[in-house]
């Protein structure tokens, strides 16, 4: 399996490049999953719905599958923050790509989603991890850079790219362990 991160700031447009990038890479027949961090409180489920109501009793995990789909849900006790690796090793294992959305502190490769109008810093100066930087404003970038500039408005060459270097994404867990 290969795996790349997507970070930036909010508002940079991660959410709508991994999707379109899913789009991409599935049209190849390729299987994708996502890893996508929530900084604050999240919830999947709804209220009176069977497996909503089980957790509302104190089940530590629900687990609610058919034919189409699995869901887990896993409540925590205390606040944990799982680390990227452990994410990953939940997935599937025939699954091709996985594109990580958020953990910009991880030590992943990634690409850097920075637009100009956002007014937030660049991270990729400081950040080892940052492969490329996907950009709507490319001259506009705070340093110059050896690395690869995509253009965050063509998803298409985004995963042509991402093809073409897949060799260099491929995971193996016994790094990170």
């Amino acid at each position: 399996m290969n795996v790349i991160g997507f970070s930036g700031f909010s508002g940079a447009g991660k959410t709508t490049l991994v999707e379109r990038l899913i789009g991409q890479l599935r049209r190849t027949g390729l299987r994708v999953s996502v890893v996508k961090h929530a900084r604050h409180g999240f919830d999947i489920d709804r209220a009176g719905k069977d497996t909503y109501r089980h957790r509302e009793a104190g089940a530590f995990e629900v687990v609610v599958a058919s034919n189409q789909r699995l869901a887990l849900m896993r409540e925590f006790e205390r606040d944990a923050e799982l680390s990227v690796h452990s994410l990953i090793a939940e997935l599937y294992d025939g699954v091709d790509w996985v594109l990580v959305e958020g953990f910009r502190d991880s030590d992943l490769q990634k690409i850097e989603v920075w637009r100009a109008e956002n007014g937030k810093s660049a991270r990729y100066m400081d950040d080892d991890f940052v492969t490329a930087i996907a950009t709507d404003s490319p001259d506009q970038l705070p340093v110059a850079t050896g690395l690869p500039v995509l253009d965050l408005n063509n998803p298409d060459a985004i995963a042509q790219w991402l093809l073409s270097q897949s060799e260099r994404f491929a995971y193996n867990p016994e790094n990170y362990a």
